[in-house]
Formats: C-alpha cells, structure tokens, sequence
C-alpha cells in the first residue's frame, strides 16, 4: 500500500510513549500526524526519527500569524521530510500565498484547516456569527481561490467539499470514531463512510494510540475501509 490513507495522531509530550505507539504501528499502513503536543515538547529530532522509521508525516500545527511569519517558520522546517503540513485558511489569502511558497521551498503540501471538529453550530455562531457549514463554504470558497493542496473539514462537511471544491484539493477528515465515544471530537463519522464520501486521509488518534492492541486496531480500520 504506497499512499495509506490513515493518519495515526502520535500526541503524547513523553518520548517513551510516543515510541512505544511508533513501535506498533506500520509505515505501509498509515502515515504519523505530529501535533504540537508531541512537537513542542521533542521537536524537530523527534520529526526526524519518525522519517527514519519510514513513516510519510503530517505536521498538524496549523500555522495562523502575519504572512512573513508563516512563510519564515514554514521555511524553517529545510532539511525535515515532510509531506504535508498545516495552516488555519482564517489567516487569509496572503498568508495562504506566503504559506503556499514556503512550502514548494522545502517541499511540502499545504493543507488548510477550516473549521474545528470541536466546535458546534452553537460556538460558530458565537465565533462566526453563522452555523459550522456556513463558516466551511466560506473557507471552501478561500481554499479555491487560493489553489491549496488540501484541506481539513470535519467528516459531516465532506459531502459540502464534494460539490465546492475545485477537483484534486485533498480532503483529510479528522473526527474519526467507528465506536460512540464521549469525547472533544462533535462531528464525528466512521472511517468507512467518510472514504465512501471524498476523504482523500483520515486522521484518526485515540481509538488506534489508546487502544489495548495499537496494531489490531490500525488493521480493523484499514480493513474497514477497502470492505
């Protein structure tokens, strides 16, 4: 499998757990998802051991400042092997544009964030003054004008991505449960059903890095997506 399409969420700030998951997973199976708990407490030695284990990785810090400052930090990241990497697309066009030059420099993807999985209808109101899907057309709308690489969106907004997008932005779906949980995560779907509607990734954390077999729960999820 050349181009897995889970996302494994490595965030723990401890090296020895985050190892212990690393050592569970497998690179023809998944790529790893470094988040700024993991990469503010090991940095970029700790990127660097997930590229040598043969892992593709998603750096999720999901830049949002001035367009100098993104496009400075971005090219910061010289010599890390990084296959995609994340910025707010509420930053605007100009910093998409600075992000989007930085990132052909060190070659990488830019993958745009819209709105937070964690956030309800009721926090977009008082954030946006508009309900979730209203908020992600918008950023949708941005993403197109801009020609990012990708964009994240809740699983619940993939159907919206399907008919806004222009064709070959990826798509990349956290919010992942094939279980119910009670949990940060509101807008959830299975990862069957987000691939059935357009995820090109699925970025999926604690139901594989919590699990009691990491390497059984990696397998039941790519399982279930080619059935």
């Amino acid at each position: 499998m050349t181009d897995p399409k889970i996302i494994v969420a490595i965030d723990s700030f401890d090296i020895e757990e985050a190892n212990s998951i690393l050592n569970k997973l497998d690179p023809k199976l998944c790529k790893v998802k470094i988040g700024s708990v993991v990469f503010n407490a090991l940095g970029k030695k700790f990127l660097n051991q997930v590229h040598e284990r043969g892992f593709k990785i998603f750096l999720d810090l999901k830049f949002h400042d001035i367009p100098n400052t993104v496009h400075e930090t971005i090219l910061g990241f010289h010599g890390c092997e990084i296959e995609m990497l994340t910025i707010h697309l509420s930053g605007g066009k100009k910093m998409i544009h600075s992000a989007l030059e930085a990132g052909k420099v060190i070659n990488t993807k830019i993958i745009g964030v819209s709105v937070l999985t964690s956030l309800s209808d009721e926090d977009c109101n008082d954030l946006f003054q508009s309900k979730a899907q209203v908020q992600t057309e918008r950023l949708f709308n941005l993403a197109n004008e801009t020609c990012i690489d990708g964009i994240v969106c809740s699983p619940l907004e993939l159907q919206l991505a399907e008919t806004h997008l222009t064709p070959g932005i990826l798509k990349i779906t956290p919010g992942i449960r094939d279980v119910i949980t009670s949990d940060d995560q509101l807008r959830t779907m299975t990862a069957k059903e987000a691939i059935q509607n357009g995820a090109s990734y699925l970025v999926i954390g604690r139901p594989i890095s919590q699990a009691s077999d990491i390497s059984l729960a990696l397998e039941n999820f790519v399982t279930s997506i080619h059935e």
